[in-house]
């Protein structure tokens, strides 16, 4: 241990030794840390008035701080604690100091870990409020029984806080996490409020999902349109989110209760504090179109049976989708048919459709769907339909405009300030300039899909479909149809049909068409009829 020389005019004196004090301080939380004098300076105080009265024995506080605010006692995964053992290793102090036992460490095992350390450097270490020696038994004994009432208490806070929360999921309340697209955490805290315009993007995002019937197409278009998830400030003035879709992400989100005005809590579904953004009709059709999705793993596309109604046929009693099978019969000839799925896994008897030959029932749908251009009231329900869902969209991308000019005068007042701070500044702290740089970022992103929505909306403008070339092109359907191959007839009956229902009950079907594919099938049909006629 190093020694302190004379002082003049003192050269009788016989040198003392110089006792190097590093001084440790920690608290769990960072409340009241922004204050002039906190938790973490008292119990440095402490410790330097402790050093003061040890004055005569040669102790001095080393300059350096080791303060590890915001941060539990249950393990040793902190910047300060790391800093002070690697000096403790570097030879640069002779005892350490803290205010309480258990600022150091909560955890028997990490308090005699770094026991050991200190020893092996011939470190001392000494706790102001509670006195003992760790130079005898006694005082090592006496140290451990402290630490282990210091772990006992650190365990039954967590114990009393994973009830206290659990109580409060229980009663449908917010205990906190990231906040979900579509809401906000409210200000005095406890519940989540409604943000309004991230409430559209959130029903326009549920409402694409069930128009594309799958994740991967879905997220392109999201990706397309530049949404990303949702951005908030953590307390640190921090920004988070704001990624962009993946199915991963959009697969949460389409599961998440929260939508509803719920709470899953271990599995059970609460209600909760929150108002619901989705009406349960929405989430029931999401839901059963996931279901669908994950039994078929994409089968549709593989549909190596030429199955033309494979996941557009379903159960009109039960509402469940009617699967494709096959079997072979005695003359070695297959038979496909459609079975209900409700029939099938529960018993004949638990469904009155049962099951209906595959070639009759296709053959039905291909027939109404000749008899479109020969209908003209049917033509005229379809231009009707065809109609009402490009208004409706027409509406999403004005509402999704608005939204977009919203937040882009947000962003323009955000950069402003920024740019006005700087300026007073004279100088732009990393953190300001990084901020800004983000800001300009999201700013050219809203601005590259405020421009896309303009070209979607003067495209919706010229999309409407003309009723005479609308039942001339459908009339072409008959001829066409026999011509194209067992993937392509499945192709142009998924761009056509939406959903076909029957109901064994009193054996009826209803079939309902596709608004938006039927331009690109009256195109399509045009094209091929014309060359047809060569």
């Amino acid at each position: 241990m190093s020694r302190r020389a004379n002082s003049p005019g003192n050269d009788t004196r016989q040198d003392q030794p110089s006792v190097r004090c590093a001084i440790y301080t920690r608290k769990s939380t960072e409340e009241g840390l922004d204050q002039d004098f906190n938790s973490l300076d008292a119990q440095r105080e402490s410790a330097e008035a402790y050093i003061q009265s040890q004055k005569h024995e040669g102790w001095t506080c080393l300059p350096d701080r080791y303060d590890d605010g915001g941060f539990s006692g249950g393990n040793i995964e902190r910047p300060a604690l790391k800093r002070l053992l690697a000096d403790v290793e570097a030879g640069k102090i002779d005892c350490l100091m803290v205010y309480k036992v258990d600022r150091l460490s909560r955890s028997i095992l990490d308090f005699s870990r770094l026991m050991e350390t200190l020893e092996r450097h011939n470190v001392s270490f000494v706790s102001v409020t509670q006195q003992f020696n760790t130079t005898n038994s006694m005082g090592r004994l006496t140290l451990n029984i402290l630490l282990s009432f210091a772990q006992f208490e650190r365990e039954i806070i967590a114990e009393r806080t994973r009830d206290k929360m659990s109580a409060a999921r229980r009663k449908g309340k917010w205990i906190g996490g990231n906040p979900a697209l579509g809401y906000d955490v409210d200000p005095r805290g406890g519940r989540l409020i409604v943000n309004e315009s991230e409430s559209v993007m959130v029903r326009s995002i549920f409402e694409l999902y069930l128009e594309k019937r799958a994740l991967l197409p879905t997220v392109q278009e999201l990706n397309r349109r530049g949404w990303t998830t949702k951005r908030w400030i953590t307390k640190k003035a921090g920004e988070r989110g704001g990624r962009p879709f993946d199915k991963s992400i959009l697969s949460r989100m389409l599961s998440n209760v929260l939508y509803l005005g719920k709470i899953n809590f271990q599995g059970e579904i609460i209600e909760g504090e929150h108002e619901a953004i989705l009406s349960e009709e929405v989430w029931t059709q999401v839901q059963e179109t996931r279901r669908r999705h994950i039994e078929t793993s994409g089968a549709s596309v593989r549909n190596k049976h030429g199955a033309l109604l494979k996941g557009l046929l379903f159960c009109g009693p039960c509402g469940t989708a009617m699967s494709h099978k096959w079997t072979i019969k005695k003359n070695q000839r297959r038979y496909h048919y459609y079975v209900c799925t409700t029939a099938e896994k529960q018993g004949w008897d638990s469904c009155p459709t049962k099951s209906l030959p595959a070639p009759a029932i296709e053959s039905f749908v291909v027939e109404r769907i000749r008899c479109i251009g020969e209908d003209p009231t049917l033509v005229a329900e379809t231009l009707h339909q065809t109609r009402a869902q490009n208004k409706k969209r027409v509406e999403e991308l004005e509402s999704e405009k608005k939204l977009l000019e919203g937040e882009l005068k947000q962003l323009d007042t955000q950069v402003r300030k920024l740019i006005q701070g700087m300026t007073s500044d004279g100088n732009g702290a990393p953190r300001t300039t990084a901020r800004l740089a983000d800001l300009q970022d999201r700013i050219r992103m809203n601005e590259q899909r405020a421009t896309n929505i303009r070209e979607e909306l003067l495209a919706k403008s010229a999309e409407l479909v003309d009723e005479r070339d609308l039942a001339s092109a459908l009339s072409l359907f008959d001829p066409v149809w026999e011509s194209l191959s067992s993937q392509e007839q499945t192709r142009v009956m998924r761009l056509l049909v939406e959903r076909v229902v029957y109901d064994g009950t009193n054996e009826t079907l209803a079939i309902t068409f596709r608004p938006t594919g039927i331009k690109a099938l009256a195109g399509e049909m045009n094209v091929q009829g014309g060359g047809k006629r060569k």
